[in-house]
């Protein structure tokens, strides 16, 4: 009598194998009937047609009750961010004068993003407008909505075309300012936005980022934030183009990428004429119009943006 861990040979494994693909005394496919494998068969392609059409729906009615043109919470924009050019990393522009290889990058950058805004690519696409109202259209659809013109020239000393240096050779440099995007925003409430500069307090500069004890840990630049003062005497001669460092209002409000594709921001250009050489100088820029939020000490570019600056000799 065979034992009952008797090891099976290749012959009964193969012979095995083969009464479980078909059986022919049960009539059995696998272990199923012909008639199981049908009504098994429907119920999962039921059940994966019941998924879809499900998913189908939900998709459905998301994108029906979604405007493609503007976003439908937009509750926490309540200022926009504000950017330099050019943007170097931790926002810290170092360079000496007398060294070109250190200062190339920024003029690279500032003449490729500025690209854009020559006076023949701005003919092509945008239209003047008048200036000092907000350019309200009507319509609906993609590229409904035509954007006006802002072409580099208007940025004069600062635009590349006068000095290809952007100052940067002469211990001079341009700083490029640029408001991000929001869809219907009206900036101002119907005055002009216009950009200022200053130097941040001793303070802000000395303790900013460093781990006081009697101060939250987790994030004592945004607690220190509230107690930094700028002070504008301190940053020397400033030159702001367009003239007194203004967002005309003609360039609002932004309908959005698909209704207005060739929207350009207009820029202001920030040229530091004296600052001090062998001086690390914490600079803060901020807009300022009515409703416009730029001291909130837990968000660093709300409406202002704060870089640093260093110049060697």
């Amino acid at each position: 009598m065979a034992t009952f861990n008797e090891k099976k040979t290749c012959a009964q494994r193969m012979e095995g194998f083969k009464r479980f693909i078909w059986n022919p005394e049960t009539k059995e496919i696998m272990g199923r009937t012909p008639g199981n494998w049908v009504l098994i068969s429907l119920y999962y392609a039921a059940f994966y047609v019941v998924i879809c059409l499900l998913f189908a729906l939900s998709m459905f009615v998301l994108l029906y009750t979604t405007d493609p043109y503007i976003p439908t919470y937009q509750d926490r924009l309540k200022a926009p961010g504000v950017t330099i050019q050019p943007q170097p990393k931790d926002l810290r522009i170092n360079f000496n004068i007398s060294n070109p290889k250190t200062w190339h990058c920024y003029v690279h950058d500032l003449q490729h993003f500025l690209s854009a805004y020559n006076q023949s690519a701005q003919d092509k696409i945008n239209r003047n407008c008048t200036s000092g109202n907000y350019t309200f259209q009507g319509g609906s659809g993609p590229n409904s909505k035509y954007a006006c013109k802002f072409t580099r020239d208007m940025l004069k000393n600062c635009s590349g075309l006068e000095d290809p240096t952007f100052g940067y050779k002469t211990g001079q440099p341009c700083i490029l300012i640029r408001m991000n995007r929001i869809i219907n925003y009206l900036p101002g409430n119907g005055t002009t936005p216009n950009v200022t500069c200053a130097v941040l307090s001793e303070f802000h500069r000395n303790f900013t980022g460093m781990s006081l004890p009697h101060l939250c840990q987790s994030n004592p630049r945004g607690v220190l934030g509230k107690y930094s003062h700028a002070y504008p005497e301190n940053i020397g001669n400033v030159v702001f183009y367009p003239e007194n460092g203004t967002f005309d209002l003609s360039y609002f409000p932004y309908y959005g990428r698909q209704p207005q594709p060739n929207y350009t921001n207009p820029l202001v250009a920030v040229k530091f004429l004296t600052l001090k050489k062998d001086n690390k100088v914490e600079i803060q820029c901020k807009i300022n119009a009515p409703g416009m939020i730029s001291d909130n000490p837990y968000e660093k570019f709300e409406g202002r943006v704060i870089f640093t600056v260093d110049i060697k000799k």
